[in-house]
């Protein structure tokens, strides 16, 4: 079972994200966390915000994994590329927009490599 692990500072949100995923057929197997600093998982997607990216140690283990949250600024979106993060929702965007970056998150984590 799959874990996604939502790290966010805006409890409102988070809670309607975590609501969404609960929801939805696609994330049927997965176990959805609540968490205020996300732990190394074996499989599994990080939905952080930039409060956890600016205190996380650099390399991120798995940036494939990573969801981030966050402002459309030049200084975050510079910090999220330089972790190695491919998926960026800004805070603007909808719900569905973010329920999508995860969805890719979770399926390149099944990915394997041949």
């Amino acid at each position: 079972m799959q874990t996604i692990q939502l790290a966010l500072s805006d409890s409102k949100y988070c809670e309607a994200l975590r609501e969404m995923l609960a929801q939805d057929a696609s994330f049927r197997n997965c176990q959805i966390e609540l968490v205020s600093v996300p732990q190394p998982p074996k499989s599994g997607v990080w939905v952080i915000d930039s409060r956890v990216l600016d205190q996380a140690p650099l390399p991120l283990p798995h940036p494939e994994r990573v969801v981030l949250i966050t402002k459309n600024d030049p200084e975050k979106l510079t910090r999220a590329w330089n972790a190695g993060i491919v998926s960026v929702v800004f805070e603007q965007d909808s719900l569905s927009t973010a329920m999508l970056a995860i969805l890719a998150a979770r399926y390149r984590t099944c990915k394997t490599v041949i």
